[in-house]
């Protein structure tokens, strides 16, 4: 009926579209024009994979700059377009075609931000293969553990991770140094010859980004190219990303995807700006050289610009980008003074999302309207410290214990190989978050962790997993590791110790045995020493009591 309708409209209007503008919309979301009949055929559907944000950027902005790299660094790229960073991808589907590494295997990646590892999202995932991601602080065990849980197949890495990955067994290796890995990235070898292409599958696994979670072991969680592609568009909607932007990579990279902006940020044609290692005075000076206007962060790094604002001003200096950055936060809801201070100071506009690496990540979305406009300053970051309302195409409910879950098509396929993990996660058709909160209105207050994770800078961190390795030292018989308040990392990994009798151990003795055998920013920060800890009648920790000294007085449990 409704087609016959078109038909009959279109033939009236074919002549004379610019009378009747809307027939042209309903025409073309009829899939037809005049003439046209579908016979028994199907409706189109075209799969939604990350390969297309690159492939538009280079059709329509191939000539435009694309990507300023870090500067001075081994292998870097320089300033190159759209079209190069698009044969440099092609060039390493290429590569690996002809190592016979096929569809469906898995290439690791270690490294800081790098245009490399930009190309990497496209050369790799936007030929049928998947990428792994891994967060380059962790330990040689914890890399070697990624390796090969996940089969990885090939494994790239940064020259300063020659030691950790060193006694790494993989089939193909290469140093992303701009000479082992050249032929990886020739650009005349992208714009001569044609990858082998796959079969595009949106159900297909885009990534594996292994996320710390309740087991001391991370589990690998398996994001799909629909789950990425409709959180990019949704995260690039939702931030008014245009091809005007430009993006600092002020976010790991590894980091869920770098949350998924570099895909939103390609795909519209947008700068990228790569940044190595955060620096408040880097950040400022790039915003000032490059006109950056958007980038996204933990909110370490907004202390960081935040102090370097106050270093600037003291010296008689104006702080860039007033009235032009928006910066969006997310690993942990920083105070509202932060915020308010962002705004007043920086002069940015704050915006703040919720999300797990789990759902792609993007669930909520907290973003000023026009009706908070007028409001105080205070009045608008206190509004704002919330975790936000349901993202497009998201749904939230509490559940009756009090955790939040949502449904959407941002959330995971499953953990890799780990289906009771999966089964667990997804029980009753919502995905469980772990976190506690309510809701005020639309907007999702995060109030609390269920699980046992503490984010500390935007990274998660399993007490579970600091947990044993303080237990390997010889004199600590009980511990429990929480997190507590902290105003530069949101939440500081802590550690509450019962020495065992006969021995002595100092604070300080027991940070260096943790950061002897994990990353750094898991070891705790702070140690206190206590005669016995808390446990229920059956053994358990009860770790909500002892969390209470240091997060009395305050409505949410986390920060």
């Amino acid at each position: 009926m409704l087609s016959s309708h078109v038909h009959r409209l279109a033939s009236v209007c074919h002549d004379h579209l610019w009378v009747i503008p809307e027939a042209v919309c309903l025409v073309h979301a009829a899939g037809m024009w005049p003439g046209d009949e579908r016979k028994g055929g199907r409706p189109m559907k075209v799969p939604l994979t990350i390969g297309d944000f690159l492939e538009r950027a280079a059709d329509v902005y191939g000539d435009r700059p694309a990507v300023l790299d870090e500067p001075d660094t081994p292998g870097s790229f320089g300033r190159i377009t759209y079209g190069e960073l698009h044969h440099r991808a092609r060039a390493m589907a290429v590569a690996f075609d002809d190592l016979g590494v096929g569809v469906g295997e898995r290439v690791a990646i270690v490294s800081p931000n790098a245009s490399r590892f930009l190309a990497s999202y496209f050369g790799v995932s936007g030929f049928g293969r998947i990428l792994v991601p891994i967060n380059y602080r962790l330990t040689a065990d914890e890399i070697a553990f990624i390796v090969e849980h996940s089969g990885t197949s090939v494994l790239l890495y940064d020259p300063d991770m020659d030691e950790q990955v060193s006694g790494i067994e993989v089939p193909h290796r290469f140093r992303l140094d701009g000479v082992e890995d050249a032929a990886l990235f020739d650009p005349e070898v992208g714009a001569s010859r044609s990858p082998a292409g796959w079969e595009a599958d949106e159900d297909a696994t885009c990534t594996i980004n292994y996320t710390s979670g309740t087991t001391a072991r991370p589990k690998g969680v398996q994001l799909t190219h629909r789950n990425c592609w409709l959180n990019a568009v949704s995260f690039g909607w939702h931030t008014g990303l245009s091809d005007r932007d430009t993006l600092l990579h002020t976010l790991p990279m590894f980091h869920a995807n770098g949350w998924g902006m570099p895909y939103a940020a390609t795909a519209i044609g947008a700068r990228h700006v790569v940044q190595r290692k955060i620096d408040g005075e880097e950040i400022l000076s790039r915003i000032e050289r490059e006109g950056v206007t958007i980038m996204c962060a933990a909110p370490a790094v907004v202390a960081t610009a935040l102090e370097a604002g106050v270093a600037r001003r003291e010296r008689g200096e104006e702080v860039p980008g007033r009235d032009q950055v928006r910066i969006v936060v997310a690993g942990a809801p920083p105070p509202s003074r932060v915020i308010e201070r962002v705004e007043e100071e920086l002069g940015w506009e704050f915006i703040q999302l919720y999300g797990l690496t789990e759902t792609s990540p993007l669930l909520t979305f907290n973003r000023a309207p026009e009706e908070w406009d007028d409001l105080p300053v205070s009045e608008r970051a206190t509004r704002l410290s919330r975790a936000g309302v349901p993202a497009i195409g998201v749904r939230v409910r509490i559940s009756e214990v009090g955790e939040v879950l949502a449904r959407s098509n941002h959330v995971l396929d499953g953990y890799w190989h780990q289906p009771d993990a999966t089964a667990e996660a997804l029980e009753g058709g919502w995905f469980h978050t772990g976190d506690g909160g309510y809701m005020e209105g639309p907007y999702v207050v995060i109030s609390d962790r269920k699980k046992d994770v503490i984010i500390t800078g935007g990274e998660n961190v399993s007490s579970i997993e600091v947990e044993d390795v303080l237990y390997k030292h010889p004199a600590v018989a009980e511990v429990a590791v929480i997190g507590v308040p902290d105003e530069k990392w949101g939440e500081a990994v802590m550690a509450l110790v019962v020495t065992r009798d006969g021995t002595s151990v100092t604070e300080e003795e027991l940070i260096e045995h943790c950061r002897s055998l994990m990353a750094h920013f898991k070891a705790p920060r702070r140690v206190e020493f206590r005669d016995s800890l808390v446990r229920t009648a059956t053994g358990k920790l009860q770790k909500y009591k002892l969390r209470q000294e240091f997060w009395s007085g305050r409505e949410r449990q986390v920060n």
